[in-house]
Order: C-alpha cells, then structure tokens, then sequence
C-alpha cells in the first residue's frame, strides 16, 4: 500500500512573481531514506470555454514564452489572492477575450484537474460560460497580447487532433466539457 512520505523540512529557495520554489525534504517510508523535491508554489488556475449562442467558441492566440511560439487557447489564469475560482473567471473572460461577457448563472463549473502533482501544487479549475456575448473592450494586462478567433464548437476536436491546440490544461478542459453531458456538448 503506498503511503505518504512525513515531510522533514520544507524551505522556500526563490520567490516570484507567479510562483515560489520551495525545498521539501521527505522520509521514504518503504526505505527509510531520506530525499530532497522541489515544489513550485503557485496559485490556482482557471480556464474558461467561452461558447456563444451560435455554438461557437471563442479561442484566443497569444505568445507563450515557454515553448517561445504563438498558441491557440481558451482563456485563463491564476485566481488572485482572496479571489474565488468563479470570480477569477469571470474577470479572465472578460480581459482576455475582447469583453466577452457571461450572465453568473450561465457559468457551469466543469471541475477540476491538477497540472502536474510531481512538482506543482495547484489545481486548475475548468469553467464553461455559455451564451457569452461582446459587451466592451479587451482588459488585457501589459504581459498579454491576444487575438481571438471564432471557431465551431466541432471544429474542436479535429483542432486538438491536428495539434493546432497542444495546450494540456486546455486539452483537458474540453476533455472535461465533452464529457460532461451537455446536450450540445458533442460535436
């Protein structure tokens, strides 16, 4: 039976802006051997499928300095101190996708998935804003540049097929919508 590892000690080394990167020293409890893990630290994510009364999804194009090339995404980012997952996701649409916007009650939380359990520790929470509609100006903040794009909500998976979208968060948040038995959820 696996069991958790008692933690020794556990050390902040660098903090930035998005993240920490913290030391933890944990004991093997199958052999008693002591290790050494680096764990980022960083908030909660949220993603958001912005989908239109026409069926569409707006998409959005950014630089990821990461991978250092332009991706096709949905909206999203860190839930701010204080700020719920919901309402962190509301105000991504809206700043992200050209003001957007979506009525509270027409935002469905799909659940969530966390990134990468070996050396994150965040969860990142999937939303679905449905009959999303233009209602005032991109709020981008001065890291973003952002264009949207407009797609068929089946043109989805032949999008993540064809890798014209290879972003895994956003791989399993549609994983998480098809799958959740909306009846205009399959394309």
């Amino acid at each position: 039976m696996i069991r958790e590892w008692p933690l020794i000690s556990s050390e902040i080394n660098e903090t930035y802006r998005i993240f920490n990167i913290r030391k933890d020293r944990s004991k093997s409890p199958r052999t008693g051997n002591i290790h050494d893990f680096v764990v980022l630290e960083t908030l909660p994510w949220v993603n958001i499928i912005p989908l239109t009364a026409d069926n569409e999804v707006v998409l959005i194009r950014q630089f990821r300095h990461g991978v250092r090339k332009v991706t096709l995404e949905i909206p999203g980012g860190l839930v701010e101190d204080g700020e719920s997952h919901r309402k962190a996701a509301l105000r991504e649409l809206q700043e992200e996708t050209g003001g957007y916007g979506v009525s509270d009650e027409k935002m469905i939380y799909l659940g969530k998935v966390l990134p990468n359990p070996g050396i994150q520790d965040n969860a990142c929470h999937t939303y679905l804003a449905q009959d999303v509609h233009p209602i005032g100006p991109q709020n981008m903040d001065e890291r973003e540049d952002i264009e949207l794009e407009l797609y068929p909500l089946k043109a989805i998976p032949s999008l993540i097929q064809n890798e014209s979208v290879q972003h895994a968060l956003v791989i399993a948040a549609f994983y998480r919508f098809f799958f959740y038995n909306l009846p205009h959820a399959h394309p």
